[in-house]
């Protein structure tokens, strides 16, 4: 079944630029951990947490973030 228009989605979507000059895009975050005092910064431990596991797995070392964007917003 589809979505109510309006409703709020279950993530948050975010484009991230590393400090190497790559980017991956619509890195998904749960909406639940964003808001509040600390606003999208929550969303780089989540972001983290997912390279680590993601570098774990490819034998790769993780990448730094230089910057996070929410997918379709203007860079701050």
């Amino acid at each position: 079944m589809a979505a109510k228009p309006g409703s709020k989605s279950a993530f948050v979507l975010f484009d991230v630029i590393y400090a190497d000059g790559s980017r991956r895009s619509n890195r998904k975050v749960p909406a639940e951990i964003l808001g509040g005092l600390d606003g999208d910064e929550p969303a780089r431990k989540v972001i983290q947490e997912q390279d680590n596991e993601i570098a774990k797995a490819s034998g790769k070392p993780p990448l730094t973030i230089a910057q996070l964007i929410r997918a379709g917003g203007k860079k701050r």
